[in-house]
């Protein structure tokens, strides 16, 4: 995917919606901008996914691309399972919403979410 077509939410007019979440990451809440880009169903935007991890949950922006740690293998599907189950209650929408659009067996994915022209205002706790 090209880096260009991807936007900091930050450099969007002041007309548009501000598209923040309030992570929860070690007992921190920390507000970030994630960079995303629009398709025809809605939004996507790049997910970098850690399994195996003793955490769970969202850790960070690194770059352009939104860090989430799953405990669950890379094993039949149930990494991503758990990436769809995250995104789910952080963003506080329906599963079936959240599509992964690209490296279903790879770290590095691109998850859509449909519905969203641009990401939810409701995010910010």
């Amino acid at each position: 995917m090209n880096r260009q077509n991807f936007q900091p939410l930050s450099s969007l007019s002041m007309s548009r919606m501000d598209v923040s979440i309030i992570i929860k990451y070690a007992n921190i809440n920390q507000v970030m901008d994630i960079p995303f880009k629009r398709s025809k169903k809605g939004i996507s935007f790049k997910v970098k996914v850690e399994p195996r991890s003793s955490i769970k949950g969202i850790s960070g922006l690194v770059g352009d691309v939104l860090k989430i740690k799953v405990n669950a293998p890379p094993v039949r599907g149930a990494a991503n399972e758990e990436l769809i189950e995250i995104l789910s209650e952080e963003f506080g929408i329906k599963k079936p919403a959240i599509k992964i659009i690209r490296g279903h067996f790879s770290r590095d994915k691109v998850v859509e979410i449909e519905g969203m022209e641009i990401a939810p205002s409701f995010l910010k706790r």
